[in-house]
């Protein structure tokens, strides 16, 4: 009799984490992800190899905002990188400054080498249109970014960068 017991509770343990395992595996892709970085384009915030948990749920009830890092579709690809312009703004390039609206904008938190040389698709000044963001990367030198492939569209827009979980040495939120 108390063997039975041991296996009844013992299945009704599996089952649990069989339900915890399919609840977490249908409902986590809504709430959270994990991405991995393989290019060094938002160096010296994100690193090459950096593993992130990034949030799906800010951007179900509201959109971006400047200076958020975030993470959107590109082709077959999820690129993370900082939003700098908004709808309806102008951004202007010159001399390793971004200008928006005409008015500089203060990146000495995240930009540690400003460059605007990287080959732009784009003439600027450059307006975004309505319902798109125009992004960049921090490591301006090599971040194929909004210079390169224009604004990106709310639409591709799924995530807020989040919090490094790798390298455990600079585990932590990333903004």
């Amino acid at each position: 009799m108390r063997a039975l017991k041991i296996i009844r509770n013992s299945v009704e343990f599996v089952k649990d984490i069989i339900l915890v395992i399919m609840v977490s595996l249908v409902i986590l892709p809504f709430i959270a992800i994990k991405t991995y970085i393989p290019t060094g384009s938002m160096i010296p915030t994100i690193n090459i190899n950096d593993h992130m948990f990034v949030s799906n749920i800010p951007f179900y009830y509201r959109n971006p905002k400047r200076e958020e890092i975030i993470v959107f579709r590109y082709g077959r690809n999820n690129l993370v990188k900082r939003v700098i312009g908004l709808p309806g703004e102008t951004i202007d390039l010159k001399d390793g400054k971004v200008y928006i609206d005409g008015k500089e904008l203060n990146e000495s938190e995240y930009i540690r080498f400003p460059d605007t040389t990287y080959p732009q698709a784009v003439s600027f000044p450059y307006t975004v249109p309505e319902g798109h963001y125009f992004v960049m990367g921090d490591n301006r030198e090599n971040s194929a970014d909004s210079r390169s492939f224009g604004s990106v569209s709310r639409d591709v827009i799924f995530a807020l960068g989040g919090y490094r979980v790798y390298p455990f040495n600079n585990i932590g939120v990333v903004d």
